[in-house]
């Protein structure tokens, strides 16, 4: 598409900030909260990750679309962020064995997007503003209409959206002979976490968000993983109820993202939302168990209340985010539990926490 044929589009923000820009994917409006993400490369993982279901991405890499996209490179079976901001669109993708451009792709899964944006500058206002929620238009509609169906929008804290990405039914994945057997709740779960488990030689069922504990046991796992999500934890009561379940009879329990922050809630720890979260694939974190550093791939609004983890008898906290002291991980010093807030199974993202699958099964096998 050549630039001058692109559409004129516009991103406004709920306090009344605005940026312009020209049109990608297809026409219309997009709502969602603005959000922005460091990572460098793995767009296609990102656009697909469950987690970013009800937000806008702002790509702080300066080009997007470069390599196209690969069906074999996506976290879920569609992309989930609600709109895409960025500041250069490559509508000329060069890369050995891509399946399509990374426009068709927009075009394919309905999404809107807007580009030629000053990023630097989005990014730079939410930083110091906060995450707000924010409205894509390339339909001409005006400000003032623009602004009117932005204020309907809800707020992303109270927000349950696990329901809407968490699958229907029950379903397996990876080798039913394998040695360990784990049942995992998706609230947003990536495919690569599958991946991990299935060759640490696991078979895994993949339960609705809603599962209750008696209809998880009848599996008979040797674990129980908790996924990461989209959305407010507090309102997943189920979730949380499954939680205190499985630790009451103290089975080997993980969880990663929202996981780790369910698993908070059932301890009566509190979670909060936060100023602008953590996405991007370099988050330093360090693991107070062995003193080393670890490079992480992260995507969160929420986290775990450091000082009330800290304070209750039976947690310790296992790992901090270097870059502004929040808590990244936990355990349970009295049952078999830990979690940590980031993503090991980073897709995309750098591989320095993939051992946590490895302590998970080495947990089980206690």
């Amino acid at each position: 598409m050549k630039y001058q044929e692109r559409k004129q589009a516009i991103l406004l923000l709920e306090d009344g900030t605005h940026f312009e820009g020209k049109s990608i994917g297809i026409d219309g409006h997009a709502i969602g909260e603005l959000c922005f993400n460091t990572g460098m490369t793995g767009y296609q993982e990102i656009f697909t990750d469950p987690s970013y279901k009800g937000q806008m991405m702002v790509a702080t890499n300066a080009h997007l679309g470069n390599y196209g996209v690969n069906d074999s490179e996506t976290e879920s079976d569609s992309i989930k962020i609600s709109g895409l901001i960025c500041r250069n669109f490559s509508y000329h993708p060069s890369r050995v064995g891509m399946d399509d451009s990374l426009e068709n792709y927009f075009i394919k899964n309905n999404l809107i997007g807007i580009s030629d944006v000053d990023t630097r500058a989005v990014v730079s206002y939410i930083r110091k503003n906060g995450a707000m929620n924010s409205i894509i238009s390339t339909d001409g509609t005006s400000l003032e209409d623009l602004k009117t169906m932005l204020s309907k929008a809800p707020n992303m804290e109270g927000l349950e959206l696990a329901s809407s990405v968490s699958t229907k039914e029950p379903y397996y994945y990876g080798n039913k002979d394998a040695k360990y057997k784990i049942a995992a709740l998706d609230i947003g779960i990536k495919e690569n976490i599958l991946r991990n488990f299935a060759k640490r030689d696991c078979y895994i069922k993949v339960f609705p968000y809603n599962t209750s504990f008696e209809q998880m046991e009848d599996f008979g796992a040797d674990g129980y993983f908790l996924s990461n999500g989209p959305g407010d934890p507090e309102p997943l009561v189920d979730a949380q109820n499954l939680a205190k379940e499985i630790l009451k009879r103290d089975l080997p329990l993980f969880g990663i993202c929202l996981g780790h922050q369910i698993i908070a809630l059932a301890n009566g720890i509190s979670t909060y939302k936060m100023h602008n979260g953590h996405r991007g694939i370099n988050h330093p974190i360090k693991n107070l168990i062995t003193g080393k550093g670890e490079i992480t791939s992260q995507n969160h609004g929420f986290a775990v209340s450091k000082e009330e983890v800290l304070a209750h008898p039976d947690m310790e906290m296992t790992h901090i985010h270097l870059n502004d002291d929040t808590l990244a991980g936990m355990k349970m010093t009295n049952k078999n539990c830990f979690s940590v807030q980031y993503h090991p199974e980073a897709s995309p993202g750098p591989h320095d926490s993939s051992y946590l699958f490895d302590q998970f099964i080495e947990n089980i096998k206690k």
